[in-house]
């Protein structure tokens, strides 16, 4: 049996209560910023509409280890910020209450992504409503279960990372093997009218 099987068959042996999202979090709205606000190279990273940051501020407004969702654009991608950052009027901060821990929200909406995508309204800026993140069911175990998911999920996100990198690595060296190969064996001596050769 598994510490998670454990910890499930001593804490909540008779099943999880599922609750609404905006139950146990608030789902909270960014703040605009201006790009004459924003710097390209220093200071904390903004998230508008999308999880690549649209410039860095002098200020944050939400601290480090805090999920998101992008409302706008990339609407329904779920980010989560390893460093304190701006969350700009398309982002949807989302703030845990003790009941839960941020970072499990962040594997919970990983899960639901697919559903969320699905509620995007497509127009000329595809845009998620908020009423829909925070009607969210989500089951809520105890705080020691919870943490047992993150620690797992984590594991598997480096090892999957660590594989990623790995790959990576071996694809650069296998191209380079081939144009090195490639290279040698298309190369030949070209046959002149005296017979000789000329390599080229």
């Amino acid at each position: 049996m598994s510490r998670l099987d454990e910890l499930i068959q001593e804490l909540c042996p008779n099943g999880v209560e599922y609750k609404k999202l905006s139950k146990v979090t608030k789902i909270e709205r960014g703040k605009r910023v201006v790009k004459k606000q924003l710097s390209q190279d220093s200071g904390f990273p903004v998230f508008q509409n999308s999880l690549t940051p649209m410039g860095y501020h002098v200020d944050s407004n939400y601290p480090a280890e805090t999920t998101f969702i992008i409302g706008a654009g990339s609407a329904g991608e779920i980010g989560y910020s390893k460093e304190n950052f701006w969350a700009a009027d398309d982002c949807f901060p989302i703030v845990c209450s003790d009941s839960v821990i941020n970072r499990y929200i962040f594997h919970f909406l990983l899960k639901k992504r697919s559903v969320l995508l699905s509620k995007v309204r497509k127009s000329s800026i595809p845009r998620l409503s908020r009423t829909v993140i925070e009607n969210l069911m989500i089951p809520v175990p105890p705080l020691k279960v919870q943490e047992e998911i993150v620690r797992i999920l984590d594991k598997f996100t480096t090892l999957e990372a660590e594989l990623e990198a790995e790959l990576e690595a071996e694809l650069t060296a296998r191209k380079k093997q081939y144009e090195h190969y490639r290279n040698k064996l298309l190369s030949f001596s070209v046959l002149n009218k005296s017979g000789g050769g000329n390599i080229v």
